[in-house]
């Protein structure tokens, strides 16, 4: 199965179904009171963190997720039937951000976890929700909010306690297989590893999540080899093995491999080499192990970084590096966790309205609060209309075309409307 960590989606919530105009109709009740329903909500857009899944693949294939609308209401007081919550499953550890601003809205960080991105849009009044004693019989029903679609980023960021790293084939895998039940593609050539590979450690009592992440080479934070690729998900992990193939077995210098790696993560991000650390000196039973340990250890001691002797193939000296590991997590803070931001939404109408004046000599009025004063309005409503001409002048709109210089019998247009201004 191909491995993707990284994807764009679309998202959006249901819309709010409009609410219904009508009137009670039964015999000998000629004139029955307003009976129009309300609409239902939308359905919600939900985050949910599935164990069960470990790639972004699915969303290559699929980008758009939208929750089903509320229904319109109906006549004789019927409500219109709530759109159905759209679960939409991801892989523990995935972090989504939104788009546009690049704000972290939800960390999927536990299994089962559920987030609500998006809220279903409202659903409109019906007719009987407006009626007053002054107006008894109003034709008009309120629309649902609609929602808007949003784009947001996935970005899988594994979730363990240790992360492995080093150079290609300097035993991760092997080493992770020894120390769990993972059984990660073993082989004797570089990039054997293309996914960040996870198991579990038992030591006495305790247990840590152990992951080893594909191997890095000079150049990956610039993109170079696989590394680019994953480096990311060492960015959760609370504490380092680095990995080092002290025997130098392919001609390499074990001193200049851990320079080369510390580069690199320092060059991703400066929190990764802020990270806690060990270092495990790997394939101690080749010949020349022992002398290059003598100047690793020199090297790192002046640091306070500690060497491991070990031998993953041969499986010595492993007790003492788990120890290590256990004794540095238990004094280290949990897995981190990003603080969560709630998606800005954009309005169904957005607040306000501006008055400009045409080369013809007619006034234009635009904005959120004409559109939505219009929307609720029935033009062949005689009552409808009055409430129309309230709203004008509680919204400042009567006031805004007198301060720019309408007169009386001016041609005012508010959306597809025209009618002369009566101030």
């Amino acid at each position: 199965m191909q491995f993707i960590d990284r994807a764009r989606i679309v998202i959006k919530s249901g819309d709010g179904g409009d609410g219904y105009a009508a009137f009670h109709r039964e015999k000998y009740v000629p004139q029955g009171g307003p009976s129009g329903g309300d609409g239902g909500n939308g359905g919600d857009l939900v985050l949910l963190a599935d164990p069960e899944l470990t790639t972004l693949l699915d969303f290559k294939y699929k980008r758009h997720f939208r929750a089903e609308n509320g229904e319109a209401g109906k006549a004789e007081l019927s409500r219109g039937k709530d759109g159905e919550t759209l679960l939409v499953r991801v892989p523990v550890g995935t972090v989504v951000r939104d788009a546009e601003t690049g704000a972290v809205v939800a960390d999927m960080n536990k299994p089962g976890k559920r987030r609500t991105l998006l809220k279903g849009g409202r659903g409109g009044k019906g007719n009987a929700r407006f009626a007053t004693p002054t107006r008894q019989a109003p034709r008009f029903a309120q629309p649902g909010v609609k929602t808007f679609d949003r784009e947001v980023e996935l970005e899988l960021k594994t979730i363990a306690d240790v992360g492995l790293v080093g150079l290609p084939n300097v035993g991760k895998s092997t080493l992770l297989s020894v120390l769990t039940a993972a059984r990660p593609k073993i082989a004797n050539y570089h990039f054997t590893t293309l996914t960040p590979n996870l198991g579990v450690v038992q030591r006495y009592e305790k247990s840590f999540v152990l992951a080893d992440i594909p191997g890095l080479i000079e150049g990956a934070a610039e993109g170079a080899g696989l590394g680019h690729e994953f480096l990311r998900h060492i960015e959760r992990t609370r504490m380092l093995v680095h990995v080092v193939d002290v025997s130098g077995s392919e001609g390499r210098d074990p001193v200049e491999d851990y320079e080369a790696i510390r580069a690199e993560l320092a060059a991703y991000s400066d929190k990764l080499p802020a990270l806690p650390e060990i270092v495990a000196a790997n394939k101690m039973d080749l010949t020349g192990a022992e002398e290059n340990l003598k100047r690793l250890t020199g090297f790192l001691a002046p640091r306070g970084v500690e060497v491991y002797p070990v031998s993953a193939a041969a499986h010595k000296g492993l007790e003492a590096l788990l120890d290590a590991a256990v004794r540095l997590l238990s004094a280290l803070p949990p897995v981190l966790e990003f603080e969560e931001e709630e998606l800005a939404l954009r309005p169904q109408y957005a607040p306000g309205f501006t008055v400009e004046k045409e080369s013809g000599g007619a006034y234009l009025v635009t904005g959120g609060d004409v559109d939505r004063i219009l929307d609720t309005t029935d033009p062949d409503d005689e009552t409808s209309m009055r409430r129309f001409q309230q709203l004008l002048v509680k919204t400042g709109i009567v006031a805004a075309l007198k301060e720019a210089g309408a007169a009386d019998g001016d041609t005012v247009r508010l959306g597809g409307w025209e009618f002369e201004f009566l101030p």
